[in-house]
C-alpha cells in the first residue's frame, strides 16, 4: 500500500440557485489526518463526493491531483481504482449478507468463472487480523455491533488498496470502547501511510486524532491550521463567522406542575419476550423544564421514549399520567392527540419522509391543522403555517416545496421539530437532539429549547453527551441497564457523577 498526497485546487461546485463550493482549497499530506470541519452545509460533502468520484468530472471546476497526478473520475469505480475509500456515516453494508460477503461483493475471486468462497473469507481474515478486529469472516453483519461494523467498512475500503480514507462522522453511533479501537486503527493506518480525511462535529475527537485542521464555512475555506497552533475557540469562530461565547445557553424557566408521571414502567424485548429492556422505571417530568436523561448505549434510553410515545413493538407495562390524569398509549397517533411529541434518534430513519417536501413533512403529524372540509389539505393554509414555522425556527430551505433530503442536518432536524411543534405539545421528548450537527445548529436547537421550556413545554431529553446534558438539563436521570441508577438536580451533577452511576460505580 503506498502513501498518497491529493491536492484539490480551486474547487468551484454550483446547483441550482445555489453555489456549494466557491474556489476551494484542501490538501491532504502523506500519512496525515487532516480534519475537515464546519457547520452544516458549509461544503463538507459535496468536497468529498468529488474526491470519491460520486460528482464527476466536468460538473465541477478545479484540479484534483493525487501524487502529482491530475485525476479525472468519471465515476466512484475511477476514484476506488486511484486509492479512494470512504466510511460513511450511514454504513453501506447488506446486513443479511456474511462479512466476507459485504467486502468482496461484486469483486469475489473465482476459480474457472464460479465463486472461490474459500478465498473470499481467508482474504476477510487477512483483513481483520490486520486491523485487529477479533469477528469471524463468516458471521452475518446484522449480529455484528455499530462498532464493529464501522470496521468491516474500514476493512472494505482497505480491500480495494485505499491509501486515502474518508471518514465522515465515524463515531457518530460508537461508544466510547469503540471509539477507541478506532483511533487505534486510524493511528496504524497513518503510520503505514495512508492519508486520512477525517470530518466529525466533535471537535476533541478531531484534536485528539488530527494533525491539521480545515475549516469550511459557506462554500469557502477560511483556515487551515496545523493542530497545535489553534484552539476550539478559534476553530468554532471560524466555522460560524461569530464567537459563540457560551454553548450551552440555558435558561432558568419557573418550575410548573407535574405534566408527566410514569409509574412501574417495563418494556420487554420484541424478539425475546422474556427479556426485560426497562424494569420498573419510574419518574416525573414537570411543565417549564428540561428533565435530562443520561448513561451508557444500551442503558435503555431510547426504550424509554419510544415505550412512553407508543412506538416501542414489544410488551410494555405500567402507568403513565399526564396532568395528574391517566392516559392510555398504544401507538404514536394516541401519543400525539395526549399532547406528547417525539424527535428521534434517527431522523433519516424515523422523523422524515426523505423524498417529500419540506412543507409535508412538517405538517405530516397536524394534518388536522391544515385540513378543510372533507378531510381536504387547504394548500395555501398549509404554506402559510409551514411559512411561520420555517421563519419561526430559522430553517434555511430555498421553498417550503424544497425536498427535505437536500437540507443541511441542521436544518434537517428542525424539521423534525417544527412537525412536533405544529400538535403543540405539552411534553416533548428529544432523543439525541443535536446528533451529526454543527455548533451553530446546536446553539440554535438550545434556544428553541429554553422558549419552550419558557412557555411551559415540559422537555426529556437524552443525550451521549455528557456536557450537553450538563449544560441544558434541570434535573438528570442516570439509566443503567434498563433502570434509574439516579438522579441529580443541575446544581450537583459532575461528569464524574453521571458517569459512576451508569457504570455502578457509584453503588
Amino acid at each position: 500500500m503506498s502513501a498518497a498526497h491529493i491536492e484539490m485546487q480551486g474547487i468551484i461546485k454550483d446547483f441550482p440557485g445555489v453555489r456549494a463550493l466557491d474556489n476551494v482549497t484542501f490538501s491532504v499530506n502523506k500519512g496525515e489526518v487532516h480534519a475537515l470541519v464546519g457547520e452544516n452545509g458549509a461544503g463538507k460533502s459535496t468536497l468529498i463526493k468529488i474526491l470519491s468520484g460520486l460528482y464527476a468530472h466536468g460538473t465541477y471546476e478545479g484540479r484534483i491531483r493525487i501524487n502529482g497526478q491530475e485525476c479525472r473520475f468519471r465515476g466512484i469505480r475511477d476514484a476506488e481504482h486511484a486509492g479512494v475509500g470512504v466510511i460513511y456515516q450511514e454504513l453501506s453494508l447488506i446486513k443479511e449478507l456474511a462479512v466476507g460477503e459485504n467486502i468482496f461483493i461484486g469483486r469475489e475471486p473465482t476459480t474457472m468463472g464460479v465463486i472461490s468462497w474459500n478465498k473470499v473469507y481467508a482474504r476477510t481474515r487477512d483483513l481483520l487480523q490486520d486491523l485487529g478486529l477479533d469477528v469471524n469472516s463468516r458471521a452475518r453483519v446484522k449480529y455484528l455491533g455499530t462498532g464493529q461494523q464501522q470496521l468491516v467498512e474500514i476493512a472494505k475500503a482497505l480491500s480495494l488498496d485505499a491509501n486515502i480514507l474518508i471518514l465522515d462522522e465515524p463515531t457518530a453511533a460508537l461508544t466510547e470502547s469503540e471509539v477507541e479501537t478506532l483511533m487505534r486503527i486510524i493511528r496504524s493506518l497513518t503510520a503505514r501511510g495512508v492519508s486520512c480525511i477525517y470530518i466529525s462535529h466533535k471537535l476533541n475527537e478531531v484534536f485528539d486524532i488530527a494533525d491539521r485542521i480545515t475549516v469550511l464555512r459557506d462554500g469557502q475555506t477560511i483556515n487551515t491550521y496545523d493542530k497545535n497552533a489553534v484552539d476550539e475557540k478559534q476553530i468554532i469562530s471560524d466555522m460560524v463567522g461569530r464567537e459563540l461565547t457560551d454553548m450551552y445557553p440555558k435558561q432558568s424557566a419557573d418550575e410548573g406542575g407535574v405534566a408527566l408521571k410514569v409509574e412501574g414502567l417495563t418494556a420487554y424485548d420484541p424478539e425475546i419476550e422474556t427479556r426485560k429492556v426497562l424494569d420498573n422505571v419510574c419518574f416525573e417530568a414537570r411543565a417549564g423544564q428540561v428533565l435530562g436523561i443520561a448513561g451508557l448505549m444500551g442503558a435503555g434510553r431510547s426504550e424509554l421514549l419510544n415505550s412512553i410515545f407508543g412506538a416501542w413493538s414489544g410488551k410494555v407495562e405500567g402507568r403513565v399520567l399526564l396532568n395528574g390524569k391517566p392516559v392510555s398509549i398504544k401507538s404514536p397517533q394516541d401519543a400525539i392527540r395526549s399532547g406528547m411529541g417525539l424527535v428521534t434518534e434517527d431522523r433519516k430513519r424515523y422523523g422524515l419522509v426523505l423524498e417529500a417536501s419540506v412543507a409535508h413533512n412538517i405538517t405530516l403529524a397536524g394534518l388536522d391543522k391544515v385540513c378543510g372540509a372533507m378531510s381536504i389539505i387547504n394548500t395555501h393554509l398549509e404554506q402559510k403555517i409551514c411559512g411561520e414555522q420555517i421563519e419561526s425556527l430559522r430553517i434555511k430551505t430555498p421553498t417550503a416545496e424544497t425536498v427535505v433530503n437536500t437540507l443541511s442536518g441542521g436544518n434537517q432536524q428542525k424539521v423534525v421539530l417544527a412537525k412536533c411543534l405544529l400538535t403543540e405539545p405539552r411534553v416533548l421528548f428529544l432523543d439525541e437532539p443535536t446528533r451529526g450537527i454543527d455548533v451553530g445548529a446546536k446553539t440554535e436547537i438550545y434556544q428553541i429549547m429554553n422558549q419552550l421550556a419558557a412557555s411551559g413545554v415540559a422537555i426529556v431529553m437524552v443525550s451521549s453527551e455528557l456536557p450537553e446534558v450538563l449544560g441544558m438539563s434541570d434535573r438528570i436521570l442516570v439509566m443503567r441497564e434498563g433502570r434509574i441508577a439516579g438522579a441529580l438536580h443541575r446544581s450537583d451533577a459532575t461528569q464524574e457523577k453521571i458517569m459512576s452511576l451508569a457504570t455502578g460505580a457509584a453503588g
